[in-house]
């Protein structure tokens, strides 16, 4: 195997059309991914912020940490054996790839936001509760933009370890970009395999770069203690300005 012929399976036309194109394929790892973690969302979520705020019931959150050690491999298999021939439809192996990649995404984005919450400081509760606001406005208004870069932590983290997940979902017939790897793996044809995995790499590099990128906007600077260059240069500029003002110049400071 040589970089000429990785260069050649990229370039191929026939790589990129149809069914098993790149497109095709990268369109539905997407769409795998996106329907997991929305799912993922909306039970993880609710959940964590519940705990955090209340402090009750944290075991859930150890428990759900406890579930990354289950393999995934065995995982997605007793799902699909025991959940697919209750299926009689096409979903019969999506509905099962989905739900294991559900339970795997859960963890990271119950940790990020349970931890969020859990750690605003009890003194700005207080403060909110002070100025009447209510259980549900302290959570909304105070403790969910200061948890916000650690959920967004553990959204990053969810997404990687779903796209990568998903690449081995499709050893059960599922679709994506694993379908290279499992094809190639069974037609003993590596160059396949490794550009499969180089795409893998590819989405799941430019998945976190916009998330990341997402996160520098949606934080607050006083959040995350960045000071945004245009209130830096201003303060460099007014300092020396403020200070002739408070000394005085000589002139100044010899008139009665």
């Amino acid at each position: 195997m040589s970089f000429s012929s990785i260069w050649g399976w990229f370039t191929d036309p026939t790589h990129w059309q149809g069914v098993d194109g790149v497109p095709n394929r990268v369109v539905e790892h997407l769409l795998y991914t996106g329907l997991t973690l929305l799912i993922a969302l909306a039970v993880a979520v609710p959940v964590g912020a519940w705990v955090g705020h209340s402090g009750r019931m944290r075991w859930l959150v150890t428990g759900a940490n406890a579930a990354r050690a289950v393999p995934t491999l065995g995982l997605l298999f007793a799902v699909s054996m025991f959940v697919g021939p209750l299926i009689k439809s096409d979903l019969a192996f999506v509905i099962p790839s989905i739900t294991v990649l559900v339970l795997l995404a859960i963890p990271p984005l119950l940790s990020g936001t349970y931890a969020g919450i859990d750690s605003v400081e009890p003194a700005a509760r207080d403060a909110a509760r002070g100025m009447g606001m209510t259980g549900w406005q302290v959570l909304t208004k105070v403790e969910a933009p200061i948890a916000l870069p650690l959920f967004l932590s553990g959204l990053r983290s969810a997404t990687l370890q779903v796209i990568a997940t998903a690449t081995i979902a499709a050893s059960v017939s599922l679709g994506g970009l694993g379908r290279y790897l499992i094809d190639g793996l069974a037609s003993r044809d590596f160059v396949q395999m490794v550009c499969g995995s180089i795409l893998v790499a590819a989405l799941a590099l430019v998945a976190d770069g916009i998330l990341a990128l997402l996160e520098k906007r949606a934080v607050s600077p006083g959040i995350t203690g960045r000071t945004p260059r245009v209130a830096r240069s201003r303060t460099r500029t007014t300092a020396p300005d403020q200070a002739a003002v408070l000394v005085g110049s000589p002139s100044e400071r010899e008139r009665p």
